[in-house]
């Protein structure tokens, strides 16, 4: 190893060296990057019991298809479309989805400028904002506006058209403007 340089084995090659039998290999690919696909989980699925199943059952399809990568795309995106469908799927299995009401009415007239809670408050505003969108459009929007997702690589994750992941994301943003509208005034 030279100075100033780090020798990390890359995602490919952890997961030809654990369909080769490399037991430890897919703890390392497990390790590097469980704290995205959890975040992507509870961000799709909006709570943290889906979230658990869900993503359980994404690294047990990653450990069953292993074998059946292609390398048309990069190894993080494979994972993230294994997870974000199997978040898809687990909600689709519920019937009943849980989701919170939408708060009619928040003030920050009286918020102290170094009060934080703002922000915060903002961020639980948006994600029950979220919560309103039909799942088609909510998916879109958090792949392109929240994840950074291009229009295609977004449409290659969620097995539609590129046309169909802009739509949804055009409807799902003009909804969530209308749903976040009062937030306009008060920050």
């Amino acid at each position: 190893m030279t100075r100033g340089t780090i020798n990390q084995t890359s995602d490919i090659e952890l997961l030809n060296a654990y369909v080769a039998g490399d037991q430890n290999a897919f703890l390392e690919l497990y390790t590097r990057h469980r704290n995205h696909l959890w975040a992507i989980a509870i961000r799709t699925t909006g709570n943290t019991s889906d979230a658990e199943d869900a993503i359980q059952d994404a690294w047990m399809s990653i450990h069953k298809t292993a074998d059946t990568y292609r390398a048309d795309a990069s190894v993080s995106s494979w994972l993230h479309k294994i997870v974000v469908n199997a978040c898809l799927d687990r909600l689709r299995r519920i019937k009943n989805h849980e989701t919170l009401p939408l708060i009619s009415f928040e003030t920050a007239a009286f918020a102290d400028p170094r009060d934080y809670t703002i922000g915060i408050d903002m961020s639980l505003s948006i994600g029950r904002a979220l919560d309103v969108l039909p799942s088609d459009q909510r998916d879109a929007v958090v792949l392109v506006d929240f994840h950074g997702y291009t229009m295609a690589d977004a449409a290659a994750i969620l097995q539609v058209a590129c046309g169909t992941v802009k739509s949804r994301c055009s409807r799902g943003r003009k909804k969530l403007a209308l749903v976040l509208d009062y937030l306009r005034e008060d920050y």
